[in-house]
């Protein structure tokens, strides 16, 4: 789950668009899975028996509950289980009804979602990767140095309170994206592309496949608490910057199974065996920035 937060005109929503070019191709069994899910919701197009690209859905900030979760007079899936084994992006977070977010909460956590109605109980299966953005403010540029913030205490205040804090106890990424400068738009230095960046991702998804053969799970995100401790296991000094940080951030047993989570995918993108001080030390960074603005 990652969220993107930073000023207007940054590149959020750029960055979050380009998710599904570097995530794993898809097996044929999920392809085959999402396939049915959007066969029966009714979004599969004629000349395309078989989905072979991961979904992206990015629902307006209008979307009702229903339309998210699935349900309605005649059931079938909601945007969440359309961007099943792909991504669901919310842009510009605070802009959606808050109760509308909280559903999230379950899905996130069970990777399904069952919906109940009069006429039965359904449930559809919700393994997505949550994308969202925010500004950090109502104007856009608190803690920015390029343009003062012309918002009150309390409007910041309000608007940062539309997001929960069960809700961002399930981001396992707060990604803080800098404004833009001129000199970066009109270099001509080479930059990684999206290939680039999926040949590491593809390798690094080859070595969870391998590694969780006999769990029949295909990545990190779906570690349970018991094979954590089997497979994200720290040495003394990972142990101790861990301690030090779930103390000072006052983390919760879930951010505490995440942190790991992400710094076994680390580890993994770099092909190391064990995870190092290095791993442990840029997840719990990634935790730190929500902090910044919401315990404040």
């Amino acid at each position: 789950m990652c969220y993107l937060f930073g000023s207007p005109g940054s590149g959020k929503t750029m960055l979050a668009r380009r998710l599904p070019t570097i995530l794993p191709d898809l097996s044929f069994d999920e392809a085959l899975e999402i396939t049915k899910i959007h066969s029966i919701a009714g979004t599969l197009k004629q000349d395309i028996p078989l989905i072979t690209t991961r979904p992206f859905r990015s629902p307006h900030h209008t979307v009702s509950g229903v339309s998210l979760v699935g349900g309605g007079r005649i059931p079938k899936p909601g945007e969440i289980s359309l961007s099943h084994y792909g991504v669901l992006f919310l842009d510009e977070l605070p802009e959606f009804n808050k109760n509308t977010l909280e559903v999230l909460r379950g899905p996130l956590e069970d990777r399904q979602i069952t919906v109940s109605r009069v006429n039965g109980t359904f449930t559809y299966p919700a393994n997505f990767m949550f994308a969202a953005s925010m500004n950090p403010c109502p104007c856009g540029y608190y803690g920015s140095k390029e343009k003062e913030c012309t918002c009150s205490k309390t409007a910041i205040s309000r608007y940062m309170g539309k997001i929960s804090g069960p809700l961002l106890d399930r981001i396992d990424i707060c990604v803080e994206v800098s404004q833009v400068k001129y000199s970066e738009l009109d270099s001509n230095e080479k930059i990684e592309g999206s290939q680039e960046i999926k040949k590491r991702v593809d390798k690094a998804r080859k070595i969870q496949l391998e590694r969780y053969k006999q769990n029949k799970i295909l990545s990190n995100s779906e570690l349970t608490p018991k094979l954590i401790d089997k497979y994200c296991k720290l040495d003394e000094k990972g142990k101790q910057i861990l301690e030090a940080a779930f103390n000072k951030l006052k983390l919760s047993a879930r951010a505490y199974g995440r942190i790991l989570k992400v710094a076994r995918t680390i580890a993994d993108l770099e092909e190391s065996r064990n995870i190092e001080v290095k791993h442990i030390a840029e997840a719990i960074q990634y935790r730190a920035i929500d902090r910044k603005y919401w315990c404040n």
